[in-house]
């Protein structure tokens, strides 16, 4: 018998198979120090210390309407903002805690013009919300893996209470639910050691999230972390599973399947350049070539892709961020049907590029020219026809010229007029072939 989790999961992420792209948003107090989101955990920070970006938190140029605009632009279908990370600053006017944007110079309710400028958009909204928590007294402090204060004896537990924590997390997780119309996703981070599952009372969690909007999809993430999967990769996941996995600067070497060798939902989250938050001096940034490439990878292998921006302290997308997503929105134009809608091919990857496939068509992704036609293995006698993608132009499949004729079994392609003569490649990035199977 099937698992009901399963089945479940499967119907609730029909629109997030489709959609394939997403923009991940990290923004907080952290891009004041510009050192990365982390910074508190990483430097040990005392949260004395990490007060002063609180209170020069003005996001004077926040607009949410020009990352909206640029999401789509990208050709991304859903987005994830970090309502909350694991300093435990709040981007809405939470009633839980006064460590909030409404208390800060910037006075205003950051999740909720979010929301507002993505949906407008027509752009699925989603929160992340860390269940990790720097801030609130409660949490575990001295010898945590990651708190700041892990080292320091001063800080002891003797006085927390975790279920008091446990009470006040489930309760900013309803505010959520409950303050900002219909969500799309909860993305939860993280569990580690002995927090996770049952730690964060994650039954009641999820039961009181599917009571509230049956429909939303979460991570992996109360039970994993980026580390492991938990019990979403078995045949009898858990209620609080998670309805996909979440590798993190990395894509898979394969899709990600089950014990079975069924197909889990999955989305790769990856950084545009080497930070979540905001970092001024790290200019490591990602070629557009890159991203897209990464994209068609992660879609070639039933996946989608998250990628990140992280916002200034100014609340401004940097510069070289719009650049690429932008390049990455001209490709996308023209050879977006490659991508929605798509998943694993019936083919096995070609050595010149990668396949990708949405029943009778089949998308080839040509990244190396070659010095004759292009090699369809084993496909001889399954094509209709042929044709680039970016402008509906005829892709010839040629007969079994005096070259090509010993290799009965294959099919091949010439992307331009004449015999022979397949380079350079229309685009080098990517030139997309959509192949209509028999």
């Amino acid at each position: 018998m099937i698992n009901k989790n399963i089945t479940e999961r499967w119907a609730r992420t029909e629109w997030f198979r489709q959609a394939r792209f997403g923009m991940f948003i990290h923004w907080g107090l952290y891009a004041i120090p510009s050192r990365g989101e982390w910074v508190r955990s990483v430097e040990k920070m005392p949260l004395e210390q990490y007060q002063q970006f609180f209170d020069e938190f003005k996001a004077e140029e926040y607009r949410p309407k020009e990352w909206a605009a640029l999401a789509k632009k990208a050709g991304m279908k859903y987005a994830i903002l970090t309502a909350k990370h694991h300093d435990g600053f709040c981007l809405w006017d939470t009633k839980l805690t006064d460590y909030k944007s409404t208390n800060t110079p910037a006075k205003r309710d950051l999740v909720r013009e979010y929301v507002d400028a993505f949906r407008a958009e027509g752009i699925k909204v989603g929160l992340y919300f860390s269940i990790v928590d720097w801030q609130h007294q409660d949490y575990p402090h001295f010898e945590d893996s990651y708190h700041p204060m892990r080292e320091n004896k001063d800080y002891s537990n003797e006085k927390r209470d975790i279920n008091r924590y446990i009470e006040f997390m489930h309760g900013q997780i309803h505010e959520l639910l409950t303050g900002y119309g219909h969500l799309d996703i909860m993305w939860f981070d993280f569990s580690y050691d002995k927090m996770a599952g049952d730690t964060w009372k994650s039954q009641e969690l999820i039961d009181m999230v599917r009571s509230i909007q049956p429909h939303i999809i979460i991570d992996n993430r109360l039970e994993g972390s980026g580390e492991k999967s938990g019990t979403i990769l078995t045949n009898n996941p858990s209620d609080f599973a998670g309805d996909f996995a979440c590798p993190e600067q990395m894509v898979p070497p394969a899709g990600i399947v089950n014990e079975s060798g069924d197909s889990v939902p999955w989305e790769a989250c990856l950084t545009l350049n080497s930070n979540w938050g905001y970092c001024a001096a790290d200019q490591h940034w990602k070629p557009a070539s890159m991203v897209i490439r990464m994209l068609v990878e992660c879609v070639s292998k039933n996946g989608n892709l998250l990628l990140n921006v992280g916002p200034d302290a100014k609340g401004r997308i940097p510069a070289q961020s719009i650049k690429i997503l932008e390049e990455v929105g001209n490709w996308m134009e023209k050879n977006s049907r490659s991508i929605y809608n798509c998943g694993i091919a019936d083919f096995p990857k070609p050595e010149w590029g990668r396949f990708t496939q949405n029943g009778k068509k089949l998308y080839a992704h040509i990244y190396e020219p070659q010095a004759g036609a292009i090699s369809l293995m084993n496909m001889a006698g399954k094509l209709e026809k042929a044709r680039h993608l970016s402008d509906g132009s005829e892709v010839r499949i040629p007969p079994k010229e005096w070259n090509l004729s010993e290799y009965k079994e294959h099919e091949f392609l010439y992307l331009k007029p004449g015999h022979g003569n397949n380079y350079p490649l229309p685009d080098e990035t990517d030139t997309v072939v959509e192949i209509t199977l028999k």
